[in-house]
Formats: C-alpha cells, structure tokens, sequence
C-alpha cells in the first residue's frame, strides 16, 4: 500500500510547493532567468540522487538508453512552468488557476488515454468529466 501512495503523496506535496514558488517569483523578473536558477538547481539535485538512489552507477550508458522523451519533456516543463508564471503574473489566484487548468486537463488526458493508450472509457469517468465541467462553472462564476 506504501508504495502505491508515497508516489501521489510526493506529486501532492511538490505541486503545493510548486504553486508557491511559481507565484512568489518577483514580477519583475524575467521568467527564464528564474528558470535557469531552477533548471541548474534541478540538475544537481538530480544526478546527485541518481548516484544516491540508482541502481546503476553508469551515468553514460544510461544516457545511451535516451529515446526523444525526455528532450521533449524538457521543453514542455519550461512551457509548463513558464505558463504558470504569467498566469500567476496576470492575476489568477493559486486556489483558481490550478483547479481550471486540472479540470481542462483531466477531460484532455481522458481523451489521450483513449486514442493513445487504449484505456476503458467508461460512463463514471464520463461523470466524472461533467462533474469537473461544472466544477469549472462554480469556480469561475462571480
């Protein structure tokens, strides 16, 4: 059971963090400058848990193993992250802009999931999606 809720724990714990720091950026910083910050910190603590936390020691063969995913990866996290930068810079709340943009995107990944990953559609995930829908009504309605 541990490990199938330490993983989602960390993502909800992260992401909390997350929306501080991008919110708390100084407006008038360019945001690629404090990205470069992150991306730098990021990196060393990366490699430095790869070596603590790895099973292998071999950092070249593993980078052998690379296919596009990660390079894509990299440039959709600085999308991400640059997004939520501005976003918080033109004023949406952290309590309102990460439930819209979670809602929008629960409907796409249900989609995603289907066309591309073969998953079951099935009617509670389809109420879901109206649920998340209305959701989306209530949050934004003034």
């Amino acid at each position: 059971m541990f490990n199938y809720i330490w993983p989602i724990a960390l993502v909800i714990i992260s992401n909390v963090v997350y929306q501080i720091c991008a919110k708390s950026v100084p407006k008038e910083m360019n945001p690629f400058a404090s990205l470069t910050v992150t991306y730098v910190v990021g990196a060393i603590a990366s490699a430095i848990l790869y070596f603590i936390l790895g099973k292998s020691q071999n950092l070249a063969k593993e980078f052998g193993k690379l296919n596009w995913a990660p390079f894509v990866l990299g440039i959709v996290i600085v999308g991400l992250e640059t997004g939520w930068i501005y976003a918080y810079k033109a004023g949406w709340q952290v309590s309102t802009g990460f439930i819209v943009q979670s809602a929008v995107l629960a409907v796409m990944l249900l989609a995603v999931g289907y066309f591309l990953y073969h998953e079951a559609f099935t009617w509670n995930k389809v109420a879901g999606v109206v649920i998340c829908l209305i959701g989306l009504v209530f949050i934004n309605y003034k």
